[in-house]
């Protein structure tokens, strides 16, 4: 996929579950291939159920969503079972399972595949470390390197940085810019104002689209559109910050 190839292109969409009004509405954005993109909003505002949604996931009311080429989501750590035991390789190598002949056992090429993204991720000596051993940010990046494995062009991410010391959430970030770089579309949800500020474009979303395009737009308007009484502006207009009133909890 070239980098002036359209790898998301949305347009007209409203989706949600059950009836009622949609979860999400109003959504018209495209981000060409190469381009990392922080869908920005608070706990309840429809981000998952638009990565769901991209995904062809998320019922679809009106309006056409295209996706080119293959596409990968990466949860959020804390559903995970820690206690299942499974190691760091095998969660990798579940990124395979769709390519893999049916009921035939996986051969060496999907193991190597997924060694190689192990250690894209700097953790290819952590293959046989128990999962829910490692720590936070080091979960994360197996998921990452399991979205590699299944040879995505469009990844879409679902809060990795929520719960991750800083270290973390900056070794996860440059990994996603290299990917980035690599020619991969990278969509992370976030409702951290700051971290959106490094991005190559923000999607703004409160249950309907408030904001698409380069983060110097993030205006404290756009800001209070997207968040409500959710953010305080502090600094003159300057600066942000967000005040969660509620835990993160499902957006269906």
């Amino acid at each position: 996929m070239s980098a002036e190839a359209t790898a998301i292109e949305v347009a007209g969409l409203s989706a949600g579950y059950g009836p009622g009004e949609p979860t999400i509405a109003g959504m018209d954005f495209s981000f060409p291939a190469g381009r990392m993109v922080a869908v920005l909003g608070p706990n309840g505002g429809g981000k998952t159920t638009l990565l769901r949604a991209l995904l062809g996931e998320t019922p679809r009311r009106e309006g056409s969503v295209r996706v080119a080429g293959a596409t990968a989501y990466v949860p959020q750590t804390e559903r995970y079972r820690l206690d299942f035991p499974v190691n760091a390789l095998d969660v990798v190598l579940m990124g395979t399972y769709a390519n893999a002949p049916r009921f035939r056992l996986l051969g060496r090429e999907p193991k190597r595949r997924a060694q190689e993204s192990l250690a894209r991720v700097g953790l290819g000596d952590h293959g046989d470390r128990q999962f829910g051993e490692l720590s936070g940010g080091q979960r994360q990046r197996v998921l990452i390197a399991r979205a590699l494995a299944q040879r995505a062009d469009v990844i879409l991410l679902d809060e990795p940085l929520s719960g991750v010391d800083q270290p973390s959430g900056e070794s996860i970030l440059e990994i996603l810019g290299g990917l980035r770089d690599d020619g991969k579309t990278i969509l992370v949800s976030t409702h951290d104002i700051h971290q959106a500020q490094g991005f190559d474009s923000v999607l703004c979303v409160n249950r309907r689209q408030v904001y698409c395009g380069p983060p110097a737009g993030l205006t404290p308007e756009v800001l209070r559109d997207t968040y409500g009484g959710e953010m305080i502006v502090l600094e003159g207009g300057r600066s942000a910050v967000v005040v969660q009133h509620h835990e993160h909890g499902h957006e269906h």
